[in-house]
């Protein structure tokens, strides 16, 4: 009894207050029908405590439900967000974490009203002192609790100063002011929870001592300490506790905080210093205006009377930046609305593949000539002159067909190929390709669908450091809807995998050329899986086979017929085909042959084509393979076979393409439905005209027009993909790291500890000159870089994968700050110190500013000439003769002043002379004094007029030259942005 009574007192030493309340647990507030609970729980009835989320989600904060039979809710398995801890995450670590949790609040609109006034900048105070409403989490580690229960034992307490002064009334706060709310966890369940009121707080001593009155608490019932061990349960002495409760915490010489519970029955037990619990968590989001008031510490801003005042331009120009930047913020925050919103729009239902018939009529193309440019086209109509590369080609396909296109080298193949995948051509088309629902009902006669048309292009052009599933999963977070869930699209690319046969190399790095990977066949059902997982309505591929063995040809024919006759998602596939064999052939369920752009037969496959050839003068050999007797044909038509088709051709496409098939020429209509399904059959069999609601005419914008997801989500994915490959080949970030540290050492040593004579000084000045030329043929590796990516980048834009802004943005974070930023960093810090420059962190920060800032600029210029020139020898070319050109105009070589008037005006477009003149200014800013002797004559001078009459330099233009960078920043980024939207885009 003694030993259980002894229990008893240790938990009592976590108590801190609340009351209970009949409806509603852990002393909620009754609000109607619904219950207002304190930080840290919520449901219904607030019996449930908060998992993740932060202070400031209030009622929307995920909650843990009881597992296993439990009577309550376990936070074992929670975790906190960045810049939240302590248990249920309600303790701030940094201002960033209030600020963005509070804007979330303000946007969400959670909870209660928002506190009126200024709230200034938000600050998270982690002193033992609160200024509004402070969040606290302690550890018990008593001995005596330690014995009878061997858990970590954990004490949340919510101190109440004044809620009218918190962020957000009613939802980071509780209750009136001059209360504490506290609630006791073991092993992440809640124990029970106390209150009491009438508190004071008096931090004069240094330690921050709460006095409280009116201590009440209440066990919750089969909780671990109250009941669920009989023999140790300890309800009815938690329920009758009651009395003043002191709270006084310190902060330790090591930086902890250690806080005491100070009551008279555990005073008792544990001596007048009470309960001692250490490792306390301290975190209070507060206006700064609060904490400044209450320290009595409010003054206005003040300036250096030693600095010159900023001017007009400069301030109006630092306002600008400054827009930039709230911009560049409200982005983001847009772009995570919209983000959110658009995951939230989920039916639940997964994306679904094929469905969609294709019919093409009258599709002529032809691409101008030499003779044929003096002529001027007019919107879709071709002109005399232009090489015909297709003529009135016509067909359909329905889902269930394969159709294999046949033809030898220039018959059109390609073309044709290209035209029905909606790649953009150069030359010009004519005629409509249609895509409509099948089969047609009286539901869907009358819509217009937005196709997925999946196209696998004749190259392989694939990530070589992804493996195999993480290319194909970074195309199904890409490429299939926002509100599809993580688990889905992992599904997706299982299932995926499995139906190409590629689920044994999942984890195999694809390759390149100098890295081994996977093997050709390989690669090509790869191409084929990062369309698939897309759930496209019709798959168009451009010679599939191409360089494969009989073997692995056959296995990706046999894949892309398996996925034609899906019994659940049958898919119109389309396929040009290279001289296929005998067994590849027969897969197929239509044949289209082509000759010269012309047709000069498209029907069902197998023995038909014979048959027709046949009747027309063209029989075959014996035991012949038919798709070698359709290549003998095509590659030597007779005219008659040429009018033929082309009457035909006319006759299929002035009448109404019905579902059951196509005129193959013998005056009967061909079966194209593959299988033996009845409703399959009955449409086969209605001859009745059916209408085609979505047309897509050439010249318009056309198929896939926007982006599966959202601008955020793609940015978090492209981020991701270049992680993973910044990761597994470091032989690029070190190799710039070791040069920058080896060049470093070298310009230091070559400038080591400059004197302050005229000499030391244009020595000085020399060294900057160094630096910043060096950072200027270090950007061209940028280049090099873009030009690397941009076959994968072309494919991807044209496979709708992500917005070219959203790739450009991941190009900056994991090429611009590693590979530039980082050692530009190190080389300048080396040089910086080795050459005895300002000795003083204020000019060193600002002369590091200046080379990031221009590092910045000469990469994105490297960028848009990457962009510009397909061309990578014109693009290094021009970025070599650039950096001559700045160089020159630097102020370096040459005084500005002294260029003559007709190419002074040159020395405006130099980034080097802003560069290198801010860096000038911000050495001779730390108050230089030249001390030299001429002639005998001692000189003891500024260093800004030295500055001046050796290089032209103005004393006061470090911002300006900050403000020039900036806008040579903006100006290249537009550019590029606008030159990537507009160039860089896939044209055949």
């Amino acid at each position: 009894m003694a030993v259980r009574l002894y229990s008893l007192l240790v938990i009592w030493l976590v108590t801190a207050t609340l009351s209970v309340n009949a409806a509603c647990d852990n002393y909620g507030i009754e609000n109607g029908a619904n219950c207002q609970c304190p930080p840290g729980v919520g449901g219904a009835d607030c019996s449930l405590p908060v998992c993740g989320g932060t202070l400031y989600d209030g009622p929307s904060r995920p909650v843990a439900q009881p597992a296993n039979g439990a009577l309550y809710g376990n936070l074992s398995a929670c975790s906190c967000g960045d810049g939240w801890q302590g248990v249920g995450c309600n303790v701030c670590t940094s201002a960033s974490a209030c600020s963005s949790a509070y804007t979330s609040h303000q946007t969400a609109n959670i909870g209660g009203a928002v506190t009126g006034g200024d709230t200034g900048s938000i600050a998270c105070s982690t002193t033992p002192r609160v200024y509004a409403v402070g969040q606290m989490s302690c550890t018990v580690n008593n001995p005596t609790i330690q014995a009878l229960y061997s858990g970590k034992t954990t004490l949340n307490i919510l101190r109440n100063v004044d809620p009218a002064n918190t962020l957000a009334a009613n939802v980071s706060s509780y209750g009136a002011a001059g209360t504490v709310h506290a609630q006791l966890w073991y092993e992440g369940e809640e124990e029970f929870f106390c209150n009491a009121d009438t508190c004071t707080q008096d931090f004069s001593d240094g330690a921050s001592t709460w006095s409280c009155h009116n201590l009440k608490c209440h066990c919750r019932e089969n909780a671990t300490f109250c009941g669920k061990v009989p023999a140790t349960s300890i309800t009815n002495v938690i329920n009758d506790l009651n009395g003043d409760l002191n709270i006084k915490c310190t902060t330790q010489g090591d930086g902890s905080v250690q806080c005491a519970f100070i009551q008279q029955t555990i005073s008792q037990v544990f001596g007048s210093s009470g309960l001692i619990m250490n490792n306390c968590l301290i975190g209070e989001c507060v206006a700064q205006t609060v904490i400044d008031a209450a320290q009595g510490n409010a003054s206005p801003t003040t300036t250096d009377s030693g600095s010159a005042p900023l001017s007009g331009g400069v301030i109006a120009g630092l306002a600008v930046v400054g827009a930039l930047v709230g911009a560049f913020l409200l982005m983001f925050l847009w772009g995570w609305l919209v983000q959110r919103k658009a995951r939230s729009q989920g039916t639940g239902e997964p994306v679904k593949n094929g469905g969609v018939a294709v019919t093409w009529s009258n599709v002529n193309y032809s691409i101008p000539t030499t003779s044929s440019t003096i002529f001027k086209k007019k919107g879709d109509q071709l002109v005399a002159g232009d090489k015909h590369v297709l003529h009135e080609l016509s067909g359909e396909v329905v889902p269930g067909e394969m159709l294999a296109i046949l033809g030898p080298s220039g018959a059109g193949k390609t073309t044709l190929i290209e035209i029905l995948g909606g790649k953009s051509k150069l030359g010009n088309t004519t005629g409509n390709v249609t895509f409509s629902a099948y089969p047609p009902t009286e539901q869907n006669a009358g819509t217009v669908k937005q196709p997925r048309i999946g196209y696998v292009d004749q190259a392989d052009i694939l990530p070589s450091m992804l493996t195999v599933q993480e290319a194909l999963t970074f195309a199904a977070r890409l490429r299939l809807p926002e509100h599809v869930t993580e688990e889905t699209k992992q599904a997706k690319v299982f299932e995926v995998m499995q139906q190409l046969g590629i689920l044994d190399i999942k984890d195999t790095r694809i390759g390149n050329h100098e890295r081994r990977g996977i093997s050709g066949g390989e690669q090509r059902r790869v191409s084929i899986g990062l369309e698939l997982v897309a759930c496209p309505d019709v798959l168009v591929l451009d010679e599939p086979t191409s360089g494969l063995d009989s073997v692995s040809a056959n296995k990706v024919v046999t894949v892309l017929r398996d996925l034609a006759h899906d019994p659940t998602n049958p898919t119109a596939i389309i396929a040009s085909i290279h001289q296929p064999n005998s067994k590849l052939y027969q897969l197929f369920d239509k044949v289209l042959v082509l000759s010269h752009g012309k047709e000069l037969y498209f029907g069902p496959g197998g023995l038909a084509p014979n048959d027709y050839f046949a009747q027309h003068g063209h029989p075959a050999q014996p035991g012949y393979n038919v798709a070698d007797h359709l290549l003998d044909i095509a590659s030597e038509p007779t005219d008659d076979l040429l009018g033929l088709a082309r009457r035909k051709s006319q006759s299929r496409t002035s009448a109404t393409v019905s579902p059951g098939g196509t005129d193959v020429g013998n005056g009967s209509k061909g079966n194209l439905v593959s299988g033996s399904d009845p409703e399959k059959a009955a449409i086969a069999g209605d001859q009745t005209p059916r209408s085609i609601p979505k047309q897509t005419k050439f010249g318009s914008s056309r198929l896939m027009s926007t982006y599966s997801t959202t601008f955020l989500t793609q940015l978090q994915v492209l981020c991701g993909r270049e992680w993973k490959i910044l990761k597994r080949d470091k032989s690029l970030f070190f190799a710039h790291l070791l040069f920058a540290a080896i060049l470093g050492v070298f310009c230091g040593g070559l400038y080591f500890k400059t004197g302050i004579t005229i000499a030391g000084f244009q020595s000085r000045i020399g060294c900057l000159f160094f630096l910043g030329s060096l950072l200027s043929f270090s950007a061209l590796s940028a280049l090099y870089n873009l030009i690397e990516i941009r076959p994968l980048f072309l494919r991807e834009r044209a496979g709708l994968f992500y917005s070219p802004t959203a790739w450009l943005l991941s190009r900056f974070f994991f090429d611009v700050l590693p590979l530039r930023i980082v050692p530009t960093i190190v080389v300048s810090t080396i040089v910086y110190w080795m050459a005895g420059l300002a000795p003083d962190a204020a000019h060193y920060f600002k002369f590091l500013f200046i080379l990031v800032l221009y590092t910045f600029a000469m990469t994105l210029f490297n960028f848009l000439l990457a962009c510009t020139f397909r061309n990578g020898g014109i693009a290094i070319l021009l970025s070599a003769i650039f950096n001559l050109f700045i160089m020159t105009f630097a102020g370096f070589f040459v005084h500005l002043n002294d260029i003559p008037e007709v190419l002074r005006w040159l020395q405006w477009f130099s980034l080097l002379k802003y560069c290198l003149e801010a860096l000038a200014v911000n050495e001779v800013d730390s108050g230089l004094q030249i001390v030299d002797t001429l002639s005998g004559v001692p000189v003891n001078v500024s260093a800004q007029l030295i500055m001046n009459l050796l290089f032209g330099f103005g004393a006061d233009n470090y911002y300006r030259d900050v403000l020039v960078l900036f806008a040579f920043i903006a100006g290249f980024g537009i550019s590029l942005i606008g030159v990537v939207w507009l160039l860089v885009r896939e044209r055949r």
